[in-house]
């Protein structure tokens, strides 16, 4: 075999290789949206994706891939009929197809409810989500977060128990991994798959992703003042502290002070000090924090009753009632010296009278 032959060989491998490394990995749709999570190098291939019932066509969607991932589409509304319909995924490569993939259900049918979600939302923290059922149940939660109509995150949580009743539901908040751009459009999307008879159910919705945090706890007093702040977003919070102290509605001082960066759950605490000891009196302190934009996330108002600092004494009570507390201790230790020095010279002069005695006898 020549050279070339091999050559044309292997490029023809590598082809048939790319063409098979390229699939729809899965595919579910209800009559309001589908999601496609397709796998392999399926850069400037197109998705078209069909909504069908009996035979007819009655949407086509296209859009053009950067890449594996998951997509969501959201069908146009429709007056849908009770019957089967069909959601058809085709992956074209320069009009060609490379896979294609069909999932059917069935719209307008009552069927026992194995769960029911009572509430969900998706917002710049994460997902809240609030599941009952009527008998305990397993499900696995798919969590998912949308730019535009491509995924930038999706997990999984398996075996999930929902048990107790309709009047108990179970809440979930899961909370979102990625770091979020302020003033970016996202979706939340949460995927419900009860396995044991094959029912799931999604729910989704858009938000604006903004910088949150809230003031948790302050102190003041007559040298400064403190404030504690918590995160509230996964839009990483950078804003800032005012400080304004006032008095008889006289603005004394405004201080500003930046606060760090916090996301969920992280707190810190700012604090400033004034520029001299408050003097006595009933001051009003208002702690306000912005966000980037400036705008006010939360606030808080309370008083600083200043009251006059009594300074310590270095003279004791006994000291303040003796006019010369020095001479008077001076005065007691001489005295106490004379008596010792005394009874010494008797005790001297009694042994040497009895000595003398004993030297005669």
């Amino acid at each position: 075999m020549s050279i070339s032959a091999i050559g044309l060989l292997i490029a023809l491998v590598a082809l048939v290789g790319a063409a098979q490394s390229q699939e729809i990995a899965d595919l579910y749709s209800n009559i309001d949206s589908a999601d496609i999570t397709i796998d392999g190098d399926a850069a400037s291939h197109v998705l078209r994706m069909e909504l069908i019932s009996d035979g007819k066509v009655l949407q086509t969607k296209n859009m053009m891939l950067d890449g594996p991932g998951t997509w969501i589409v959201m069908w146009s509304p429709l007056e849908a009929k009770k019957g089967n319909y069909n959601a058809c995924a085709t992956l074209l490569d320069g009009g060609t197809e490379v896979c294609k993939k069909c999932y059917s259900f069935f719209y307008g049918g009552v069927e026992p409810i194995r769960f029911d979600v009572r509430d969900f939302r998706a917002d710049s923290r994460g997902m809240h989500l609030s599941i009952s059922s009527s008998d305990p149940t397993m499900v696995d939660i798919y969590y998912m977060l949308f730019t535009g109509n491509k995924s930038v995150y999706i997990t999984r949580e398996q075996g999930v128990p929902i048990a107790g009743g309709f009047s108990t539901p179970v809440q979930k908040d899961y909370a979102w991994r990625q770091i979020l751009e302020n003033n970016k459009h996202y979706t939340g999307r949460v995927k419900i798959v009860e396995l044991n008879h094959n029912q799931v159910r999604t729910f989704m919705n858009s938000f604006l992703a903004n910088d949150d945090a809230a003031i948790t706890e302050t102190y003041q007093d007559e040298t400064g003042a403190s404030a504690t702040v918590v995160g509230n977003s996964r839009v990483p919070f950078e804003g800032k502290l005012r400080f304004i102290l006032s008095q008889n509605g006289t603005v004394l001082s405004t201080t500003e002070e930046k606060t760090p960066v916090l996301l969920t759950g992280d707190d810190e605490t700012v604090e400033i000090s004034w520029n001299k000891t408050l003097e006595p009196g009933i001051y009003q302190l208002q702690t306000i924090l912005l966000g980037q934009g400036g705008d006010i996330k939360d606030m808080e108002e309370n008083i600083i009753e200043a009251k006059s600092i009594v300074r310590a004494s270095n003279i004791t009570d006994t000291q303040k009632t003796s006019p010369h507390p020095a001479g008077a201790a001076a005065a007691a230790l001489i005295a106490i010296a004379l008596i010792r020095r005394r009874r010494l010279r008797d005790s001297a002069i009694s042994g040497d009278g009895i000595n003398a005695k004993n030297r005669y006898q």
